[in-house]
C-alpha cells in the first residue's frame, strides 16, 4: 500500500518543478505549464489528504474544481499568448513590458 508521505513527496516534486519552470523560463507557454504543475500538485495534496485523513470526498471535489479551473486557465492563457504573438511576433516575457502597439 502506498503511504501518504509518498503522495506528498510526489506533490512536492511537482510543486518545486512548477515553481522552477515559472521562475527560470522566459516563454509564456512554459510559464503556463509551470502554473499547471503547481495546480496539479495542490490537487494531488487534496486527494491524498482526503483519502488518508478524513475518508470523505471533499478533497476529490476540490481537485475536480482545480482541474476545471486549470482547463479554463489554459484556454484563456493560450488565447492571450496567441494574441501577444500576433502583436509582438515573439512569446518571450521580456517583450511584454508594454502590451500596446
Amino acid at each position: 500500500m502506498v503511504s501518504l508521505s509518498s503522495y506528498l513527496i510526489i506533490s512536492m516534486i511537482l510543486f518545486v518543478t512548477g515553481i522552477t519552470v515559472m521562475i527560470g523560463r522566459k516563454s509564456l507557454v512554459a510559464i503556463l505549464l509551470g502554473v499547471e504543475l503547481v495546480m496539479n500538485a495542490a490537487a494531488l495534496n487534496f486527494v491524498a489528504y482526503s483519502r488518508y485523513m478524513t475518508d470523505n470526498l471533499d478533497g476529490h471535489v476540490f481537485s475536480l474544481f482545480i482541474i476545471v479551473i486549470a482547463a479554463a486557465e489554459a484556454a484563456v492563457g493560450l488565447a492571450i499568448v496567441i494574441r501577444f504573438f500576433q502583436i509582438k511576433e515573439t512569446i518571450h516575457v521580456d517583450e511584454a513590458t508594454q502590451l500596446r502597439n
